[in-house]
C-alpha cells in the first residue's frame, strides 16, 4: 500500500517547488512532473515530457509554456539541458490518436516520456485530472502547469518539441501552413481542411476533420 503523503500548497506563496521540496523531505528521492502539448490541434501528435528538476536550479524561470513566447521556451530548454535536467519525451501519433482517442493517448505519450527518462522517478506529478497508467506513486494536480515547477519544464519541452515536429510537417505538407498554427484549429486551417481536405497527418476522429472526409 502507497505510504500517506503531505502535498504542500504551492500557488498560495508562489513557492512552485514547494510540492517537490515537500516530497523530497518525505524521502522521495527523484520527483518529476509530466505533461502533455497538443491535445486540442486537428493534426499532428500529442507530445509530452518528463522532467526531473535538479532541487537547486532557479525553478521560478518554469512557467506554464502558454504564458512564455516561442523564444523564451526555446531559451528555456537550454537552460534545462545545461543543467542537466533529466528529460524524456513522449509522442503518439495521429493514428494512435483516432485509435484510441485523445485522452487515452495523451496518458500514453506521458507514459512513454516517463519511459525515457534515464532513470524512473519516484514519485510523479502528474498535469491534469489523470493520472498516468504506471505503477509508480503519483498525483494528477489540476494546473500542475503553474503549480509545480517540474510540470512546468515538462510542459515547455513538451511545447518546444511538437512545434518542431510541426515545422517540419510545414515543409512536407505547406499548404496547411501548419508552421503558423501548429495543427491548431484556427479559421485558416478549418478553411484549406474545407477546400482540399486532410491530408495523413489529420486526426481524422475529430470533428472537423471527419465531417470534411466524409464530403
Amino acid at each position: 500500500m502507497p505510504k500517506a503523503i503531505t502535498l504542500w500548497p504551492a500557488s498560495s506563496a508562489g513557492d512552485t517547488f514547494a510540492i517537490e521540496r515537500s516530497l523530497i523531505s518525505q524521502g522521495y528521492i527523484t520527483v518529476a512532473g509530466t505533461d502533455e502539448a497538443g491535445r486540442g490541434p486537428l493534426a499532428g501528435p500529442v507530445v509530452a515530457a518528463c522532467v526531473i528538476l535538479p532541487p537547486h536550479c532557479n525553478y521560478q524561470q518554469f512557467q506554464d509554456s502558454k504564458k512564455l513566447s516561442a523564444p523564451v521556451r526555446k531559451e528555456l530548454v537550454q537552460q534545462l539541458v545545461a543543467l542537466e535536467a533529466r528529460i524524456g519525451i513522449g509522442i503518439v501519433s495521429p493514428a494512435e490518436i483516432d485509435r484510441i482517442n485523445i485522452l487515452q493517448a495523451s496518458l500514453l505519450a506521458m507514459k512513454k516520456a516517463v519511459k525515457k527518462l534515464p532513470v524512473l522517478p519516484d514519485f510523479l506529478l502528474v498535469d491534469g485530472k489523470f493520472t498516468v497508467p504506471m505503477s509508480i506513486e503519483q498525483k494528477a494536480l489540476i494546473k500542475g502547469d503553474s503549480r509545480s515547477a517540474s510540470i512546468s519544464a515538462a510542459s515547455i519541452v513538451a511545447k518546444v518539441t511538437r512545434d518542431a515536429i510541426m515545422e517540419k510537417y510545414h515543409l512536407e505538407y505547406p499548404q496547411y501552413n501548419f508552421a503558423a498554427h501548429k495543427g491548431y484549429p484556427t479559421a485558416e486551417h478549418r478553411r484549406v481542411i474545407r477546400e482540399i481536405g486532410p491530408c495523413p497527418i489529420h486526426r481524422l476522429s475529430f470533428k472537423p476533420v471527419r465531417e470534411c472526409s466524409a464530403k
